[in-house]
């Protein structure tokens, strides 16, 4: 199965859309079940609902277009193949989607052996905008509510949370990229993560 889907549109720009956005509601676990039975008008639905999401995903780790786009291609072929694998009592279809995209995106930052991009800790990041409804105890909102927690750590925290799960460095090698003794790394990583768990956690 080729995904013969194309991130470009007609004028040749990709969508303005972020992994952390609203999408419309579909039936996934139906969706899902055909994709596994080989339904290609099932895959393509998906395809066509979630590519933006996954692509932002992966141009947020991989920082290359090209890249991300090839990562975006193999994550939903990794869903062509691997349907039957879906289980929806342990979430929702997007943030399998996601686990699946962040990790292929990872595999392919390793296998060209690059080192993270860090982000600018004085230049708000455009992916953390989206304000979660406090009302709603959907897992969407959960999911954006994660996403606004580390928009609000200090840029020492939210740099180190990028490295650990973004770009999925060790302990090891964040303190190769930043300069900092393996001890420093520990003590300040397990700080950001405590911050990140009061900021995220029940008010």
């Amino acid at each position: 199965m080729l995904v013969n889907r194309k991130l470009l549109k007609g004028d040749g720009r990709k969508p303005e859309i972020r992994y952390n956005e609203d999408v419309p509601e579909i039936d996934d676990v139906q969706l899902v079940k055909r994709v596994a039975q080989g339904d290609e008008h099932a895959f393509l639905t998906i395809y066509d609902c979630y590519v933006g999401r996954v692509h932002a995903l992966t141009l947020r780790i991989l920082g290359d277009s090209m890249l991300a786009e090839e990562a975006t291609q193999d994550t939903f072929l990794k869903l062509w193949s691997r349907a039957h694998m879906y289980l929806a009592e342990r979430g929702s279809l997007l943030l399998w989607l996601l686990t699946i995209a962040r990790r292929t995106a990872l595999d392919r930052l390793r296998l060209e052996g690059r080192r993270p991009t860090l982000s600018d800790s004085t230049d708000p990041t455009e992916l953390w905008q989206t304000v979660p409804d406090g009302n709603s105890l959907s897992e969407e909102s959960h999911w954006r509510s994660l996403n606004f927690a580390v928009q609000a750590l200090s840029p020492e925290h939210r740099q180190l949370i990028e490295l650990a799960y973004y770009q999925g460095l060790s302990q090891s090698e964040i303190a190769e990229v930043l300069g900092w003794p393996l001890g420093t790394v520990k003590t300040r990583l397990r700080a950001a993560m405590e911050r990140l768990r009061h900021e995220w956690g029940p008010k």
